[in-house]
């Protein structure tokens, strides 16, 4: 087994809280029912030709153009008009640090470990997601889907990630919180962890860095 040089992290639901609990609480600062809110989201898929959100994460749209066509959407599924200024903002302002992971991945940085986040993100929120945790001061390299212009799960953002870290698939392990997003890497040849809790991933990484297989 060759022996890992880089571990790799998503950033949201990850190094933060989940991301379903902040757009909960979007959705009741908001006053947008659960249903109306993916109603509304189907809506603008329909009239954009495409996931809109899909089209924001590799920065195709605009922050301001998804949250047009998500408000139409919304207000087509509710009869009535919606308020969503300030999405991104209200977003993250109920998203928290995963500080416990966080000191780990320092931790591995201080082992030796080269360290990389690989993220699915939209351009206008880059200071706000930045300003959670010293992300400069643990990963020496960013891949973010809005600024590379493609997303996890398509092959080309995995390959493009290591071509940064000028390192084989084998040498790198990857940690995210969609299993869909590890088995890509899984199928370039990268190790992977789907992370469902702290315990869990901290006990998985540990285990393949000491070269035990970690569970999946």
């Amino acid at each position: 087994m060759t022996a890992v040089e880089a571990v790799v992290s998503d950033f949201g639901g990850v190094l933060t809280t989940p991301l379903l609990e902040a757009f909960a609480a979007l959705q009741a600062a908001k006053q947008i029912p659960l249903e109306a809110f993916g109603g509304g989201l189907a809506r603008a898929a329909e009239r954009y030709g495409e996931q809109p959100l899909h089209a924001l994460e590799t920065g195709a749209i605009s922050e301001r153009e998804f949250v047009a066509l998500l408000g139409d959407g919304i207000a087509e599924v509710l009869g009535r008009p919606v308020e969503l200024d300030g999405f991104g903002a209200a977003f993250f302002a109920a998203l928290r640090p995963n500080e416990e992971l966080f000191a780990f991945m320092r931790e591995l940085r201080g082992r030796g470990y080269r360290m990389a986040i690989l993220t699915n993100n939209v351009r206008e929120w880059e200071p706000l997601w930045r300003a959670m945790l010293p992300i400069d001061e643990v990963f020496e390299l960013v891949v973010d889907s809005a600024f590379v212009g493609v997303r996890k799960p398509d092959p080309a953002i995995y390959e493009l990630l290591l071509s940064r870290l000028g390192l084989p698939a084998g040498a790198t392990v990857f940690l995210d919180d969609l299993e869909v997003n590890c088995e890509a890497a899984r199928a370039l040849g990268m190790h992977a962890v789907h992370f469902r809790d702290n315990d869990q991933a901290i006990a998985e990484l540990q285990a393949l860095l000491d070269g035990a297989p970690a569970a999946r």
